[in-house]
């Protein structure tokens, strides 16, 4: 059994909105040069790397690009 709370762990309060900005933001996270699309580029030149030792440099960092920023 879980509880499941919609709320942040820390409150934000926006004072006026602003579409630029958040727009880079949703960018940088899920856009063509984003992190998300970093991590599935290396994800997906793993299956074709011939080396072993390289396959799994490729794997690691595949694995690991989102997290590194935070």
């Amino acid at each position: 059994m879980w509880n499941y709370e919609k709320r942040l762990q820390y409150p934000v309060k926006i004072a006026e909105t602003n579409a630029a900005l958040a727009q880079a933001i949703a960018t940088q996270y899920g856009g063509p040069d984003g992190e998300s699309g970093a991590a599935m580029r290396y994800l997906s030149q793993r299956f074709a790397m011939p080396y072993k030792e390289a396959t799994a440099v490729l794997n690691d960092v595949g694995s690991e690009a989102p997290e590194m920023d935070r």
